[in-house]
């Protein structure tokens, strides 16, 4: 599983990054990156959860 986030859509609210810290991060900037692109198989279900619980619905997972 990859992990991306639509800029466009992303209002850099930090929901993501507080169920998934190890692959969201919300920057200095404060904009939210992906910093964890290759999901591991131990972190796939909380990334799905940030995926609905994403209120833009800006992330988007690619099934490998």
């Amino acid at each position: 599983m990859r992990v991306t986030i639509d800029k466009e859509m992303c209002i850099d609210c930090g929901i993501c990054e507080s169920l998934v810290p190890e692959v969201f991060s919300v920057n200095d900037e404060g904009v939210t990156e992906v910093i964890l692109e290759d999901v591991p198989e131990d972190l796939q279900d909380a990334v799905r959860e940030a995926e609905e619980s994403c209120p833009t619905e800006a992330i988007e997972i690619i099934e490998d």
